[in-house]
């Protein structure tokens, strides 16, 4: 081969060489600014169409994952930028996910759980959320074979039963007040029947409480499929905006995270927690809590979950404090 073409061949080489690493530079440092903007603000996703906001927020947390590879490229490349930004990114991360205040003094425990209308045995389930000894016990996807179960463990320690459609409230304390609440969105048959609400007796004073399992959320080729939820959330929003009651608290397989904006209606009306871990879905391999406890007049000092009860969803522990 002619030595000029073997001479232009590695001019060629040394070019891309050198180009390279700085192309990876720039779009590394531009991908962590990006990231920590949209971790600290993810409102700046559009909704729209695909709904790539509500998607982006309900897996928010696990952004972070894109963080650790960059700082290791920006370590081995001893690249100053992109070292400032993956720390940039890093602090963001730390400053909305990784506060915790420690135990707090709370007033009761309340348990919230998706048992599954195809769950093999209630009875073991109810077993297993009777020992926690909660004030109260919301369930959702309750099949009338599997609230006889239920009822054949629980009764004894929670003599107090609502239950509308699918979901129920368990209670040690007295309810009264028990109504439907109607969250079921155009589109859905009639029959459809998952929101309750019920005056509990506490001993901190009569508190609203809400029951509800909103619509699943589906990914299509058009997007994520949040209009049923969404629709559904709009009513719930509209129901907790005429509780006359000053203490509210609503469990429920939302369907939705608490970063996801199409909850907005619901929190526009009560205080989630500041916990965004406890994952509750699925039970086999969790990647996001969807199942929620939130509060008016109170707050939702600790939310954590319980072990496997056989369901698809774990049951998540909160505590309350009026």
């Amino acid at each position: 081969m002619d030595s000029s073409v073997i001479a232009r061949a590695r001019r060629i080489d040394w070019r891309a060489l050198v180009r390279r690493p700085a192309r990876t530079t720039t779009l590394l440092t531009l991908l962590c600014t990006v990231l920590a903007l949209v971790i600290a603000v993810p409102a700046v996703v559009p909704n729209f169409a695909v709904r790539l906001g509500s998607f982006v927020e309900t897996f928010r947390p696990w952004l972070g994952l894109a963080i650790p590879p960059v700082l290791i490229f920006a370590v081995v490349r001893r690249s100053p930028a992109v070292l400032a930004s993956a720390l940039l990114a890093s602090l963001v991360w730390l400053e909305v996910f990784a506060g915790w205040s420690g135990e707090q003094a709370y007033d009761i425990e309340v348990v919230q759980h998706n048992v599954s209308d195809t769950h093999s045995d209630p009875t073991a389930l109810a077993r297993e959320l009777l020992a926690r000894q909660a004030e109260l016990i919301a369930l959702e996807e309750v099949t009338p074979a599997a609230r006889e179960k239920i009822r054949g463990v629980l009764e004894d320690v929670y003599p107090h039963h609502a239950h509308v459609g699918t979901v129920d409230l368990w209670s040690r304390r007295p309810l009264t007040e028990v109504r439907p609440v109607a969250i079921r969105p155009p589109g859905i048959e009639e029959g459809w029947e998952r929101g309750l609400r019920a005056t509990a007796h506490l001993p901190q004073g009569n508190t609203a409480v809400y029951v509800a399992h909103l619509p699943s959320v589906r990914f299509r080729a058009t997007g994520f499929g949040t209009d049923l939820r969404d629709a559904s959330v709009e009513l719930l929003g509209e129901a907790l905006a005429k509780e006359p009651l000053e203490r509210v608290l609503l469990l429920g397989d939302l369907n939705s995270t608490i970063d996801d904006r199409g909850l907005d209606p619901v929190l526009d009306h009560l205080e989630a927690p500041t916990e965004r871990f406890a994952f509750s879905w699925p039970s086999s391999l969790p990647v996001a809590r969807i199942d929620q406890v939130l509060a008016r007049g109170a707050h939702v000092v600790r939310v954590r979950t319980l072990p496997d009860t056989g369901s698809d969803h774990l049951p998540i522990v909160a505590r309350i404090k009026f």
